[in-house]
């Protein structure tokens, strides 16, 4: 199981901010950031600090993904990732 943040940044789009605003306003470091980006498992005191600034729940910003279910990616050549 993995988790995604493609809430969250939606989230940032519909306001207009950036990435770095968000870390600016709430505070996380850019390491957290850069989990963020990834869809790394950051810290629940990040994420509850990122809903606090955004008035938001922790449903609101995150997901899980069941990898079984997860799309199939595919690699620059089309051809389906291993």
């Amino acid at each position: 199981m993995k988790l995604s943040y493609n809430k969250l940044w939606k989230r940032l789009i519909d306001l207009d901010w950036t990435k770095e605003d968000l870390r600016k306003k709430t505070k996380i470091s850019s390491t957290t950031l850069a989990k963020l980006n990834r869809g790394d498992i950051v810290t629940t005191d990040s994420l509850l600090r990122i809903c606090e600034v955004l008035s938001c729940d922790l449903n609101d910003i995150v997901e899980t993904v069941h990898e079984d279910l997860a799309e199939p990616t595919t690699r620059n050549d089309g051809k389906l990732a291993d």
